[in-house]
């Protein structure tokens, strides 16, 4: 079963009001949007999923809690739209958890695990017509070569590649664990033997095939422009790319500038509409990362509205 990472402290991030408008942007198996619900008594719950296995289960888990809830089946990158048809302008607090949930890297058939052999999948939203499979089988070298360095931080993209391109000259990559072997093949032993050598190239595909880091910029812009004053935004990343991006938007949106930062009374044009409520991002406690490995990747950033 899934365990939600860093669960009470984005709960406490979220400093959540009995009456409030939240949104749990990563729905998964509910173990955010749970919690928020039990503390959120008077107020309403809308949370996004594009994975209908997902939604099922959660709807069922929710309901045991309470009635004051709204799944809505969509990528977070429609976040603004899809509340406004739903007639709701601001909210109190919007959480994202972007891990991939651990029922989906466990369930074989969805093709996300370097460590079990199913088609070459990877699709959050099995709509979506790109997937894994045509990723591997017909990017160009150039484009695969791009998406391992960029999304992956793979330092070994170009030869991988080689051997994508070199084999599926005689037949198409089908399976992850085919996948697997053949990134084994192009990389120098010593490179296999800290962390999975498949971690990263795996990584890059899920990113490319769901879009994910385009979709983030928007959607954290989007989610920010909807807080009320005291309303948060809690971000929990898994690797450094997204990282990056809240942490630039969390700086550039917090920023005051030089020229008056240090006058008594700052002009209210000047002033930030945005603190963050953590200098540094909140990493897994120890007990966290003994109980739950995949959380050893994880940061956690807030921000609040203040104007």
């Amino acid at each position: 079963m899934h365990v939600s990472v860093l669960l009470e402290e984005a709960i406490q991030g979220l400093n959540l009001k009995d009456d409030g408008i939240y949104v749990d942007c990563t729905l998964g198996y509910a173990g955010h949007s749970s919690e928020i619900l039990k503390r959120v008594r008077r107020g309403c719950l809308f949370a996004f999923d594009q994975d209908s296995d997902a939604i099922e289960y959660s709807k069922e888990r929710l309901s045991k809690i309470g009635d004051n809830f709204t799944i809505i089946y969509s990528n977070f990158v429609n976040l603004k739209e899809e509340l406004e048809k739903r007639n709701v302008k601001k909210v109190d607090g919007i959480l994202f958890d972007l891990g991939v949930s651990s029922v989906q890297l466990d369930e074989a058939d969805r093709g996300f695990s370097y460590h079990q052999d199913a088609k070459l999948d990877m699709r959050m939203d099995r709509n979506n017509t790109l997937s894994a499979y045509e990723v591997v089988n017909n990017y160009s070298e150039a484009e695969l070569v791009n998406i391992f360095f960029k999304y992956g931080e793979e330092k070994y993209s170009k030869s991988i590649v080689r051997a994508i391109v070199k084999y599926r000259e005689t037949k198409h990559i089908e399976n992850t664990l085919e996948l697997v072997e053949i990134i084994k093949s192009a990389m120098p032993m010593k490179a296999k033997r800290d962390k999975h050598p498949a971690r990263k190239v795996f990584q890059a595909i899920r990113i490319e095939v769901n879009h994910e880091l385009d979709i983030l910029e928007k959607a954290i812009n989007d989610a920010l422009d909807i807080l009320n004053i005291g309303g948060r935004v809690a971000v929990i990343t898994f690797h450094s790319l997204e990282d990056k991006i809240v942490k630039n938007i969390f700086k550039e949106k917090t920023h005051i500038d030089d020229m008056v930062k240090g006058l008594p009374n700052i002009p209210e044009e000047y002033m930030s509409k945005y603190r963050l409520v953590n200098n540094k991002a909140i990493v897994p406690t120890d007990e966290e990362l003994e109980n739950n490995n995949r959380s050893r990747s994880a940061k956690l950033r807030v921000i609040e509205r203040i104007r």
